[in-house]
């Protein structure tokens, strides 16, 4: 009769510790799906110079499925301009600015918006360049002062012309500079109305092939690092968001590593480049996404350049701005 009573005592308890531990771990499982504040994700769409890993993610719905088991839809924006892209940022219009240069965001955060940087998407020093016109040839000083020069302001381009003018012993205001987005630029230098133009990816990859005349790459200039941000306030409330964003990165350059011939005829039919001339152009990049010292080190010298040419005003602490 005690063993009985005994063993539907044990068993009650044993059916009681079942179903809290149910209810633990249904709480559990309902804090991980709801431990976010998004509703949706909107990140930057930016193919130029040559962003085979933007291009690729975009073709595949990479990132939409990655957040699909959130119910949370992924929205695309084609800003590309820099200060645009912060704006868009520091308003909340976008989460992630997937591809955006260290200089936009150091020229950003010296004006106190809310930025951080979550980890690289590229560097490619030798994808950037400062062209003139066929048969011209700028080399010294005075052949370059004075002279009208097309380009996107706030970005790399915009560094690599500082750091180009600074060996030539001039400064900014020592030239016209103008700015232009790339097509523009390209525009305005094929129809002459400017002197020089600063091109990146298949518009400059195209001027070369039609005899334009390189006055410089960013190679031992800039090392035209590229970065992916968001705001802290964002990540602050969106930690597992974000961390399944880093994640999406990493399954994007695996799927280009794995199906490397696909990716490259993706971006060609994007870009309207030739298969032959996108996998030339692919050597440029490094796509790692980890932050390396080297990394820190340039965004350094980025911001100490920028400070030394007027470019921001306050200095900017690059391990501070970095998501840890």
């Amino acid at each position: 009769m005690f063993k009985t009573i005994k063993l539907v005592f044990t068993i009650a308890a044993l059916s009681v510790f079942a179903i809290s531990c149910g209810n633990n771990a249904a709480s559990s499982s309902n804090t991980s799906s709801t431990n976010f504040t998004a509703k949706k994700i909107a990140v930057t769409y930016v193919k130029a110079p040559l962003n085979v890993p933007s291009i690729v993610e975009k073709e595949k719905s990479i990132f939409s499925n990655a957040f699909s088991k959130y119910g949370i839809p992924v929205e695309y924006s084609e800003l590309t301009t820099g200060p645009e892209q912060t704006q868009a940022l520091a308003s909340g219009d976008i989460q992630f600015l997937y591809a955006v240069g260290a200089t936009s965001v150091i020229l950003a955060k010296a004006n106190d918006a809310d930025i951080k940087i979550i980890n690289m998407y590229s560097r490619s020093p030798k994808a950037f360049t400062l062209f003139s016109a066929k048969g011209t040839s700028f080399k010294t000083a005075d052949e370059v002062r004075g002279k009208k020069i097309a380009g996107p302001k706030g970005t790399i381009l915009h560094e690599l012309l500082t750091a180009y003018l600074n060996t030539l012993g001039l400064k900014e205001s020592d030239v016209e500079f103008i700015s232009m987005g790339i097509p523009e630029s390209q525009a305005a230098l094929a129809g002459g109305s400017v002197d020089m133009a600063l091109l990146a990816g298949p518009s400059a990859y195209n001027m070369i092939k039609d005899g334009y005349n390189v006055v410089t790459t960013g190679e031992g200039l800039v090392d035209a690092t590229i970065a992916v941000a968001t705001s802290e306030s964002f990540y602050n409330s969106n930690k597992v968001l974000v961390d399944e964003f880093i994640n999406a990165q990493r399954e994007v350059l695996s799927y280009i590593e794995n199906n490397y011939d696909e990716a490259m005829a993706i971006s060609a039919k994007e870009t309207g480049l030739s298969d032959e001339a996108v996998k030339e152009m692919y050597t440029m990049y490094d796509f790692s996404i980890d932050i390396t010292d080297n990394d820190i080190a340039s965004m350094k010298k980025t911001e100490e350049f920028m400070r030394n040419n007027n470019m921001i005003e306050t200095e900017v602490n690059i391990d501070d701005l970095i998501i840890k």
